[in-house]
């Protein structure tokens, strides 16, 4: 492969460093809860302009709003700041990502956290590494030996079934952690740090380059029901492969109704409090 990789890495790492100078500053609002700040500005004006000035020929796909010759057979898929609701509060999770994408296969994938100085780096049938070292996903057979991620959306939280999904998992794993940070949560899985990730309405920059790090890592990726990986579809599993076909058994179960665990009651809440 050319010096794709190489390439993204360095401006990765060139835009993480912007990020860090630019931590404390303030936000505005995208929507109702959806936080943009002048740091992601920056980090994606950084990123277009030197993918642009590295591979003029390609396409740029990034979430501020940056789009560049879309019908390009090579595109690359953006996000400047991953986690930027994080960033903007000082919480520790935020990230650059870089993906590039032949049609609609991804085979390059950058996922850099500056503040651990962690760079996560892969490219299609050559693995993936965290800062140049080899990394796989975890060993664990079952989803009670599993610790998950998931997420859920900036906006209408209120009417995000992932709740369900959400309580279901939560009793029978270890537990799901919601740091806010797709990119991170599928560099995670890929180093075995997370046993999977699932989540409800990504866009293609929020899981490109993630999902790239967990296959090459030897785990597996597909749609919540199953279906081949789809960067425009709105939904995703990433786990380390060994838990795949028991986590999408218990996903159908949600998505026809039935629950193994009943969601708590508001009454039963209450006598929780008064009772311990």
């Amino acid at each position: 492969m050319p010096d794709f990789l190489d390439a993204a890495i360095e401006i990765a790492r060139e835009a993480g460093q912007l990020l860090m100078s630019h931590r404390g500053v303030g936000f505005e609002l995208k929507g109702t809860f959806d936080l943009v700040t002048a740091a992601d500005r920056a980090s994606e004006q950084l990123v277009v302009k030197r993918l642009r000035e590295c591979f003029p020929e390609h396409g740029i796909i990034a979430e501020e709003g940056g789009r560049a010759e879309l019908k390009a057979p090579l595109r690359w898929y953006v996000d400047p700041l991953d986690g930027t609701t994080n960033f903007a509060h000082g919480f520790p999770l935020w990230n650059v990502t870089l993906a590039l994408a032949r049609e609609n296969e991804v085979i390059a994938g950058v996922v850099y956290d500056p503040l651990n100085r962690e760079l996560f780096a892969a490219e299609r049938g050559a693995g993936a590494r965290l800062n140049g070292a080899p990394m796989h996903v975890s060993d664990a057979p079952k989803l009670e030996d599993a610790l998950l991620a998931t997420g859920f959306p900036s906006l209408k939280r209120h009417l995000n079934v992932n709740i369900h999904f959400y309580y279901q998992l939560a009793m029978v794993t270890h537990g799901i952690r919601r740091g806010g940070s797709a990119a991170l949560d599928l560099a995670y899985t890929a180093c075995g740090r997370l046993e999977g990730f699932w989540e409800f309405g990504l866009n293609p920059w929020d899981m490109a380059a993630g999902t790239l790090l967990v296959e090459e890592a030897g785990g597996k990726v597909s749609g919540m029901k199953g279906e081949p990986l789809d960067l425009y579809g709105r939904y995703l599993l990433a786990d380390n492969g060994l838990i795949h076909s028991e986590t999408l058994e218990l996903f159908a179960e949600i998505f026809q109704g039935r629950y193994v665990h009943e969601m708590p009651t508001l009454p039963a809440a209450e006598w929780e409090l008064q009772h311990g």
